[in-house]
């Protein structure tokens, strides 16, 4: 049992925090809390364990009022908060365990609470993976220097090559600019290798896009004077 699971173990009911973003566990997610209804659970949570739900629901494009059972969100800990004199909090949860919606609770709380079962990535162990992670890394870290070039940035990037495949594919997963569904379909996946091969094909087809946006960036920065002729046709 991992230690995820550890940390809910007991805990069949959560309060549950619909909204228009995909948590994946062990990625940090900072939130507001501004509604009464979600200041009156965050009270509640952190008198108990800290722990609640986060499901993606786009109220906007959805016909339901509600996440529908059988979706899948992710557990989210407050590990840190910020309160206002007015009541609103910016607080810092992480995600910790997917969970799947087995049915709707009525405890008389102003805000939605589910019942749930956990799951994990299940058991791989092959040469596979740890080839597909090491695309992955690679690939990712490309983009992110050429983002880094094109946002001026200077800072070092941190190093994640020996990063474990399952932790691997949620950070890359949650880091790229993709619909917020094609996350949600990430973060149901059980198998680590399909997630990393759909991450692999999304990045590769990304990356030559982004460096020549980076390499057109540090040409403009010289002026044009790179010692090249541009033709223009």
């Amino acid at each position: 049992m991992s230690e995820a699971s550890d940390m809910v173990s007991g805990v069949s009911e959560l309060p549950l925090f619909p909204l228009a973003v995909v948590l994946f566990p062990g990625v940090p997610l900072p939130l507001h809390i501004f509604e009464p209804r979600y200041r009156q659970m965050l009270r509640d949570v952190q008198a108990r364990d800290s722990l609640f739900g986060l499901s993606y629901f786009d109220s906007s494009t959805s016909t339901n009022e509600m996440p529908p059972v059988g979706s899948i969100g992710c557990v989210a800990r407050v590990t840190d908060t910020q309160g206002f004199p007015d009541g609103r909090s910016n607080i810092l949860t992480v995600g910790l365990i997917r969970y799947r919606i087995e049915e709707y609770v009525d405890r008389g709380d102003p805000y939605l609470v589910v019942r749930v079962s956990y799951f994990e990535d299940e058991d791989e162990k092959d040469e596979a993976l740890e080839e597909s992670s090491r695309e992955v890394a690679e690939t990712f870290s490309r983009i992110a220097r050429a983002v880094r070039t094109i946002n001026d940035e200077r800072a070092n990037l941190p190093d994640i090559a020996d990063t474990e495949p399952e932790r691997l594919s949620f950070l890359v997963a949650a880091a790229m600019e993709v619909e917020p569904d094609v996350k949600q379909e990430m973060l149901e996946l059980r198998s680590t290798s399909e997630r990393l091969r759909r991450l692999r094909d999304i990045l590769a087809r990304a990356v030559s896009g982004y460096e020549e946006r980076a390499r057109v960036h540090e040409l403009a920065k010289k002026n044009g004077h790179s010692g090249k002729k541009i033709e223009i046709e």
